[in-house]
């Protein structure tokens, strides 16, 4: 038997003005997404905002369904956004943030598995790593470089996509 660990790297911070510029932008761009969120049902708003490394910012908000689970995520939501108008764009960083009336959020909330599937495919095609953001409205923001990190034994099938 082997035991392997891994090491996940992430800086926090207290505070979105101990954030760069660039970053708190983002943030407060991610926190004006949530206003489309279309969430009836679980009364969960996510908002996220996307910068492009033109410096073009694209906003997702989740977007729910009665029909449960036909509903998306709000980071799928601007991905699949950018990859069906802007396929050759390069997603450099995103910040998510998260809003309910229902109770108080005091940790940054992350992405679902399936969000960061989508996330890693992103960094594959475009060959670098993609900054993400979790931001907790008035509250700790957690950073991250890379999907990696995130989901270590992310799914990749290089025959699939005709690679040998």
């Amino acid at each position: 038997m082997n035991v392997h660990n891994f090491n996940i790297s992430y800086q926090t911070y207290e505070h979105i003005n101990e954030l760069s510029e660039e970053d708190k932008l983002l943030c407060i761009m991610a926190e004006e997404a949530l206003k489309t969120s279309y969430s009836p049902y679980s009364k969960f708003k996510v908002g996220t905002a996307i910068q492009l490394a033109d410096g073009e910012i694209v906003l997702g908000s989740n977007q729910e369904n009665v029909a449960y689970p036909s509903g998306l995520c709000a980071e799928r939501v601007a991905l699949f956004a950018i990859g069906s108008s802007k396929p050759n764009a390069i997603v450099k960083s995103m910040a998510i943030t998260a809003f309910t009336e229902s109770f108080d959020i005091k940790n940054p909330v992350t992405s679902c598995g399936a969000c960061l599937q989508v996330m890693a495919e992103f960094e594959q095609r475009q060959k670098s790593p993609i900054t993400v953001i979790f931001y907790c409205l008035n509250g700790q923001i957690m950073k991250v470089e890379g999907i990696r990190s995130l989901l270590p034994f992310v799914f990749v099938e290089d025959r699939l996509a005709g690679i040998t």
